[in-house]
C-alpha cells in the first residue's frame, strides 16, 4: 500500500477516492451505493446514494466543504455539468427547487427540512429550466453586441479550436491581469469575431500579440522567457507553443492579406459606436527605423535631426489620446495627403469632419488651401515666427489668460493673409492668427486656425495646439515605453514604387561647379589687390601678373559657364533602374506590423477605457495610470466551466488600490462579455483558490 497522508491509503481495489481538500471518499465493496465522507480518519458523513434527493444534497454539500468538482463527477461517474446545475438549483430555488419532490427514504434531516419550508413544489426539470435562462440570457447578450454589425470576414473557427473550449477547474497563472483587456476588447469591439471572421482558425497569433502587448514583450523570439502553460491558460490556448509554432501563427495570418480590411472594419466600428472622439483629430509621424541591409527610402528623425533609413507611422489620435487610425507610409511619410485622405476616407462615418491638429510639418500655403478646398478645419502652428516682433508687442494686446498643464497662458487672435499663385494668376486666402505667450517661461509664439465656419473660439483654438505638443500628453512617449510599438516582425521586402532619385550626374556637376566658383573667389580677390604693371611707354604689360589673373577669371568664367547650362539640361530625377551600379529601392511589407500595431491599437485604446473607470473610484489623478498596470501585471487564477470562464485576481496590499480593483472588477462583469462558444468571462479579487 502506499501512503497518502496519515492514516489513509490507497488499495489495490481503489475504494477510496482523494476529491480535493483533504476530503475523501470511501465506497463500501458489497454495496456500491453507500459511501462515506471523511476528512483524514474522521468520519464526516454516511449517504446512500441510491436516495436521489439524498445524493443532491450530498453533491452541493460537499462542493461547499471545498472538493473539486471535477474529482467529485469522475468519483461519482457523473458529469461536471451535472453539478454545476445541482449547486445552480439550490442558489435559484432553494432546497425544496433541488430536491424537486418529497421521498419517504428521506433521512430526518430532510424530513425536518420539510417540515421548515414552505416553498412550493417547482415544477419542471431543473437543469432544462436552467439551460432555458442562461441561454435566453446568452441570445439577449448577443443581440446587444451585435447592434452594429459589419464586415466581419467569412471565416469559420472550429469549436474544438474556439478559445475556453476544454474545461478545468482552478489553475495559477502569472498573467491573469492581462484578463480585462480580453473582456473590454471583445465586449466592446467584437475583437474575437472579428479576427476569427478575417482569419479562421490563424486568430490566435492575435492573442500572442495580445500577450506581447500587455507585458510588454519586445518580441516574439522573448517569448521564451515566458510560462507557456499558465500564458496559454489566460489566452485560452491551452497553451503557448514553441517560437517556430508561433511564426508559424505569424506568416499564416499574413498571407491572408487582410490587414487593410481588418483596420478598416475595427475603425469603422470605433467611430461608428462612439468609442473614439470626433471633435478633434491630432495626426503626428512616427520614425519606424530599419536597420536591415536593403537599401530603402530615408525616413526623418527628430530626435537626430537627420535622415535615416525607416518608414513613417503617421497615427491620428482624438483628444483623449485615443488611436482613430494609422497607416505606415515608405520613407519619410506625406502627412499632408495623409489628412486630406482622411476626410474621403472616413466621411461617410462622420456628421462633420473634426477639426484637424498638426504640427509644422503641414505648414505651407498649397496645403492650407488644399484644406481649405476639401472643407478641412485645422489648427497648426506658425512657421519661421519672428521672435523679435512678438517681444515688442504690448503686454496689455493679450487680453485673455487661461491655465493649462500647470502652466499660465495669455492670448490674443489677429489675421494673416497668404498669397498663393494658381493658374498664373495671385489668390490670397485669409487665417486666423493666435498668438500665444506662456507667462511661466515667459515665451511668446502663434498659431493658425481655420474654422470652416463653426462656432470655435480663440481659446479653443489656443488649448486644441497645446493639447499635443509643449507640455501635454504625447501618444508616441507613453505607447513607446508601455508597448513594444517599434516592433516589427518578419521583415519582407519588395521592389518599390518610388525609383526616383536626384541626378548622380547634377551632384558631380555641382561638385565641379563648387570647386570652379573656389577658384574664382581666390582671383576675384587677389585680382583686386594686384596693381597695373606698365610699360616705359606707359601701355600694359601683357605677361604681368594682373593680366595673367585677368585671363584665369576668363577662362574660369567661360567653365562655370559651361558648367551651369549643362546642369540645366539635364533632368532633376532619374530612375535607379536606368543607371549602372546603382541598387533598386526595396519597399517594407507592412502586412505583418499593421496586424501587429491593429493589436497595439486596440490594447492602447482599452487602457483608455479602463483608466477612466479607475479614476471615478481611484481619484489620484498622479497614480491612477501606475494602479492600472499594477492591476495588469496581478497573478492569479484562472477556471474553465461549462457556461463561463472566471478569473481571480490577487488582492493589491493598499486597501484603496484593492478597492478600486474590487470595483473595477465589478463594471468588468457588469458588462456581460460572451465569447463566441457561449462562456461568459467573469473576473473577481480573492485569495487562493486551490
Amino acid at each position: 500500500m502506499q501512503t497518502l497522508l496519515p492514516g489513509i491509503t490507497q488499495e489495490k481495489n481503489d475504494n477510496t477516492k482523494m476529491i480535493g481538500a483533504n476530503l475523501f471518499l470511501v465506497f463500501n465493496k458489497r454495496n456500491k451505493h453507500l459511501i462515506i465522507l471523511k476528512n483524514h480518519d474522521i468520519i464526516i458523513r454516511k449517504v446512500d446514494l441510491s436516495d436521489k434527493a439524498a445524493k443532491k444534497i450530498f453533491i452541493v454539500d460537499v462542493v461547499e466543504l471545498g472538493a473539486t468538482k471535477s474529482r467529485l463527477a469522475e468519483a461519482l461517474n457523473i458529469s461536471r455539468q451535472t453539478i454545476d446545475n445541482y449547486i445552480e438549483s439550490k442558489k435559484k430555488f432553494g432546497t425544496e427547487g433541488l430536491l424537486g419532490g418529497y421521498n419517504p427514504n428521506m433521512g430526518k434531516d430532510l424530513a425536518e427540512h420539510r417540515k421548515l419550508t414552505q416553498h412550493k413544489r417547482i415544477q419542471g426539470t431543473k437543469a432544462v429550466i436552467l439551460a432555458k435562462e442562461r441561454k435566453a440570457k446568452r441570445l439577449e447578450n448577443q443581440k446587444k453586441q451585435q447592434q452594429f454589425d459589419f464586415e466581419f470576414g467569412e471565416q469559420a473557427v472550429p469549436k474544438d479550436e474556439q478559445p475556453f473550449n476544454a474545461p478545468h477547474d482552478w489553475k495559477f497563472t502569472r498573467y491573469a491581469g492581462i484578463f480585462p483587456y480580453l473582456i473590454v476588447l471583445i465586449n466592446t469591439n467584437q475583437w474575437l469575431k472579428l479576427v476569427m471572421g478575417y482569419f479562421g482558425s490563424s486568430y490566435k497569433i492575435f492573442l500572442v500579440f495580445l500577450l506581447m502587448g500587455a507585458r510588454n514583450i519586445k518580441s516574439i523570439e522573448q517569448l521564451k522567457n515566458v510560462k507557456q502553460k499558465e500564458a496559454g491558460l489566460i489566452l485560452g490556448i491551452k497553451k503557448l507553443p514553441h517560437r517556430k509554432v508561433v511564426w508559424q501563427w505569424f506568416y499564416a495570418a499574413c498571407n491572408f492579406r487582410f490587414s487593410t480590411s481588418l483596420c478598416k472594419s475595427f475603425f469603422k466600428r470605433q467611430l461608428s459606436c462612439g468609442l473614439v472622439g470626433a471633435c478633434t483629430w491630432f495626426a503626428d509621424g512616427h520614425l519606424l527605423p530599419y536597420t536591415g541591409k536593403k537599401k530603402v527610402h530615408p525616413a526623418f528623425n527628430t530626435q537626430r535631426k537627420m535622415m535615416m533609413p525607416g518608414q513613417t507611422n503617421i497615427v491620428t489620435c482624438d483628444t483623449s489620446g485615443r488611436i482613430v487610425d494609422f497607416q505606415i507610409q515608405e520613407g519619410k511619410g506625406d502627412i499632408k495627403a495623409h489628412i486630406v485622405e482622411l476626410k474621403k476616407k472616413w466621411a461617410q462615418e462622420l456628421t462633420e469632419f473634426p477639426f484637424m491638429v498638426f504640427d509644422r510639418e503641414g505648414y505651407g500655403a498649397p496645403f492650407f488651401n488644399s484644406l481649405i478646398e476639401n472643407e478641412i478645419p485645422f489648427v497648426t502652428w506658425e512657421k519661421h515666427v519672428n521672435s523679435k516682433k512678438l517681444k515688442e508687442l504690448d503686454d496689455d494686446c493679450f487680453n485673455e489668460s487661461f491655465e493649462m498643464n500647470n502652466k499660465k497662458y495669455r492670448i490674443f487672435e489677429g489675421e494673416k493673409t497668404f498669397a498663393l499663385e494658381q493658374n498664373g494668376k495671385i489668390q490670397t486666402f485669409i487665417l486666423r492668427k493666435i498668438y500665444l505667450w506662456n507667462q511661466t517661461s515667459n515665451r511668446r509664439t502663434c498659431g493658425l486656425a481655420w474654422d470652416a465656419g463653426r462656432p470655435i473660439n480663440t481659446l479653443q483654438c489656443a488649448q486644441a495646439i497645446l493639447s499635443r505638443w509643449g507640455a501635454s500628453e504625447n501618444t508616441f512617449k507613453h505607447i513607446y515605453d508601455r508597448h513594444p510599438f517599434h516592433y516589427h516582425p518578419g521583415f519582407k521586402t519588395v521592389d518599390s514604387d518610388k525609383q526616383l532619385i536626384t541626378n548622380p550626374v547634377i551632384k558631380f556637376i555641382e561638385k565641379e561647379i563648387k570647386v570652379v566658383r573656389k577658384k574664382l573667389d581666390k582671383k576675384y580677390k587677389k585680382n583686386s589687390r594686384t596693381k597695373e604693371v606698365l610699360n616705359k611707354d606707359g601701355s600694359r604689360r601683357e605677361n604681368s601678373l594682373k593680366a595673367r589673373l585677368e585671363s584665369g577669371i576668363s577662362q574660369l568664367e567661360a567653365e562655370l559657364t559651361k558648367l551651369l547650362n549643362e546642369k540645366k539640361q539635364l533632368p532633376e530625377k532619374v530612375d535607379v533602374s536606368t543607371l549602372e551600379n546603382y541598387n533598386s529601392f526595396k519597399k517594407i511589407d507592412n502586412e505583418g506590423k499593421n496586424l501587429f500595431d491593429f493589436v497595439t491599437a486596440s490594447l492602447w485604446n482599452v487602457r483608455k477605457d479602463i483608466t477612466d473607470w479607475l479614476l471615478c473610484h481611484y481619484p489620484n489623478e498622479n497614480e491612477y495610470v501606475d494602479l492600472f498596470y499594477a492591476i495588469t501585471q496581478s497573478h492569479g487564477w484562472i477556471k474553465s466551466e461549462a457556461d463561463r470562464v472566471v478569473v481571480r485576481l490577487e488582492p493589491l496590499q493598499q486597501p484603496s488600490r484593492q478597492k478600486a480593483q474590487e470595483q473595477l472588477c465589478k463594471k468588468l462583469n457588469a458588462v456581460n462579455t460572451y465569447i463566441p462558444i457561449g462562456k461568459i468571462l467573469q473576473i473577481e479579487v480573492g485569495s487562493s483558490p486551490v
